[in-house]
């Protein structure tokens, strides 16, 4: 499925608007619109203070978003290893590994699409 490239410049959140730090590769060698992009090896990325909580028995139960996967391109290889994609099928994920829905991306290039 198509997707828009990640890259470290680009503004992802997850689905309750917690910050989502991309992890660059070590020694960049390609850059998307003057921005390293993110590797699918770590395609597997990690919100930083998720506020959700359920209403649950007798007081709230924090259910904050811990994981954020989204999918490795097929075709797009970067330093031998496939590029990070948006696409429609990205999740955040609770602890219990319960879907909490997709994440948002406020600024991301609109370039580069891969599949």
């Amino acid at each position: 499925m198509p997707g828009l490239l990640l890259h470290v410049g680009a503004i992802t959140t997850c689905t309750h608007q917690a910050p989502v730090p991309p992890k660059p590769p070590a020694t960049p060698r390609v850059f998307v619109n003057g921005a390293v992009p993110v590797l699918s090896i770590l395609d597997v990325l990690i919100p930083t203070g998720c506020p959700f909580t359920v209403p649950a028995g007798p007081g709230p139960k924090p259910q904050p978003c811990v994981r954020v996967q989204v999918e490795p391109s097929a075709r797009v290889k970067v330093m031998g290893q496939p590029a990070a994609i948006l696409t429609p099928t990205a999740m955040c994920f609770s602890v219990e590994q319960i879907p909490q829905g997709p994440p948002n991306s406020l600024a991301t290039q609109k370039r580069v699409i891969a599949t």
